[in-house]
């Protein structure tokens, strides 16, 4: 039987893990870890060095045998978290009904006269005018700092003609454009709205990651197909990434949600809680008997839902290397921790006192193991000359910071769960019904894991579980983590036409056709879409299906048919 090598790795904003992980004919088995400081200025550094650090001296010849590679990173949901996405120009049109002014997103819209009734009909043409002025309206954004454009038009998956003009004309600056049309074709126009947003402002980070990544491979002889996480806990090949940034914010909160669930057998029954701490933010997922939440509801971000399936987690900026900030003096002050992040601990070379600083300076006081921590001698005199700045004493400062970081990881974890206890959720198993949602333990993984299990443990008042190789958890859960993919169908029968809106692909319809019929080809196109991308025997399944009845002009009765089916996400094994 072949020996599958699976490579995984995550590439955070502290550090760059990496595994290398052997499946023949059993369970996988773990035979090489490596973590290297992320390099912001230089990604391909990074991913070169904690390479060379999983070979050690086996180098070229042990990566050639390397069979697949998957990549999970949260660089992009770090930048979102701390506002250093790309700005977005917006191109909007929705034509009569509820203007959509109220929908925009960052600093920079437009709302173009035209719009399409709910069967893409063109009901008001789009301005000539308006489309002649867009290239020096842009311009004007670029100016102000906007290097991306999306364009979105209501009920554009019935028909983009609209979406495409606009695109036609903003094109013309040369920014890259997002149409709202090619990543949903669900007709929920603000959370289109957003979905198009998102997928430009993080469009040219998740290139240069994925630039970086291909470009190191290349050099280390690796041949394998590159597939990156998405949000819902499965893979797709980096080429269709590249074309959906968007599905792929939430990589590294999904790759940890697939890690734990090869690392430890306790999430078999019973509600688990997944906090994993790494740098920068603190990412968070609930477990129900074994399975991740899936939040139907679609992936949320800074409080705008968008239409990306994803797994129900939340991310703060709440990491080690988050900033310690203090605000008035002495007794009056208020110490935080995060979300930014401006660099490493000082313990590893930073400038500023972080949150790992203040854990060093706790526990080095108390006489607890600090080992693998940094330079301690850096983090106490950097905290202790900070506390002073502010006339604090800098335990009162360290333990203010950590309790801080504590609070707001318990609320967010709260509120993931009351979002969660609100509404039915479905796990990658089952649908859930309604109810609250309590966690029988906390499943604690990341880089300052083993210094917080105890913290955690007392302000949650739940145990804590670390896995082993918490630490490496995500790498563990790309390497691991199935190829999956999304589509979605649209059938009139009173036009006898057949839309699949994300692979720009119409067919003709044949008399009489049906629901099932409908649910029956949508699996054929995403299979036949998969088995392209070398992603060939995938499980597909149908997630929603409606269908509704029409008249015509003429007053004949059709039929508007909505199919969505997806790859299952799931994990090769468990070690």
């Amino acid at each position: 039987m072949q020996k599958d090598v699976l490579l995984g790795i995550d590439a955070g904003g502290t550090h760059t893990d990496a595994v290398l992980l052997e499946i023949d004919g059993g369970a996988p088995r773990l035979i090489a870890r490596a973590k290297a400081p992320t390099r912001h200025d230089d990604l391909p550094g990074s991913i070169s060095a904690v390479l060379d650090a999983l070979c050690g001296g086996a180098g070229r010849s042990r990566l050639a045998s390397v069979t697949s590679v998957t990549l999970g990173t949260t660089l992009i949901v770090n930048a979102l978290v701390q506002d250093k996405a790309d700005a977005v120009g917006l191109l909007l049109t929705a034509g009569p009904g509820l203007s959509p002014e109220r929908f925009t997103l960052g600093k920079h819209w437009r709302v173009l006269e035209g719009g399409l009734d709910h069967r893409g009909t063109e009901v008001v043409p789009l301005d000539r005018r308006e489309l002649a002025a867009l290239p020096d309206i842009v311009d004007r954004w670029r100016a102000a700092g906007v290097s991306a454009l999306a364009c979105v038009g209501k009920f554009s998956p019935r028909n983009p003609a609209h979406e495409k003009a606009m695109a036609q004309a903003a094109e013309k600056s040369g920014l890259p454009v997002t149409m709202g049309h090619n990543l949903s074709g669900q007709l929920n126009f603000p959370r289109r709205i957003a979905t198009a947003y998102y997928n430009a402002a993080v469009g040219r980070l998740h290139a240069t990651f994925l630039d970086a990544v291909e470009k190191v491979l290349a050099e280390k002889g690796i041949r394998a197909q590159i597939r990156l996480l998405k949000a819902d806990g499965g893979a797709v090949p980096a080429t269709l990434s590249r074309e959906e940034p968007v599905r792929s914010i939430l990589s590294g909160p999904a790759a940890s949600a697939m890690g734990v669930m090869a690392l430890d057998r306790t999430l078999d029954k019973g509600v688990s809680l997944l906090l994993d701490m790494g740098g920068t933010t603190t990412d968070i997922a609930v477990f129900i008997d074994g399975s991740p939440v899936v939040d139907r509801d679609g992936m949320l971000l800074d409080g705008r839902r968008t239409l990306v399936r994803a797994l129900a987690t939340d991310s703060i900026g709440v990491g080690g290397d988050s900033l310690i900030t203090v605000s008035g003096e002495g007794d009056a002050a208020t110490v935080s921790t995060g979300p930014l992040r401006e660099g490493p601990a000082m313990a590893f070379g930073g400038k500023h006192p972080t949150l790992l600083d203040a854990l060093n300076l706790i526990d080095h006081a108390a006489g607890l193991d600090t080992n693998n921590r940094g330079d301690i001698a850096a983090s106490l005199h950097g905290v202790e000359a900070f506390a002073r700045l502010h006339g604090l004493a800098p335990e009162a400062l360290a333990k203010q910071a950590v309790d801080d970081a504590l609070v707001h990881v318990r609320q967010a974890a709260s509120a993931l769960l009351d979002r969660m206890s609100d509404h039915p959720v479905y796990t990658l198993a089952a649908l859930r019904a309604a109810g609250r949602i309590a966690p029988d333990r906390i499943l604690l993984v990341g880089g300052p894991a083993a210094c917080m299990r105890t913290r955690m443990a007392k302000a949650f008042g739940l145990p804590v579980v670390l896995p082993p190789d918490a630490d490496v958890a995500n790498a563990v859960g790309a390497a691991l983590t199935l190829p999956t993919a999304s589509l979605e169908i649209y059938a009139d029968t009173s036009r006898a036409r057949l839309r699949a809106p994300s692979l720009d692909h119409e067919e003709p319809l044949g008399r009489g056709f049906t629901l099932e019929a409908a649910k029956k080809r949508a699996m054929e196109l995403l299979t036949e879409h998969m088995a392209a991308s070398g992603a060939r025997c995938a499980q597909v399944e149908v997630t929603e299906a409606d269908i509704f009845a029409t008249l015509d002009e003429s007053g004949r009765g059709s039929h508007d048919i909505r199919v969505s089916c997806q790859a299952v996400p799931g994990i090769a094994g468990r070690l």
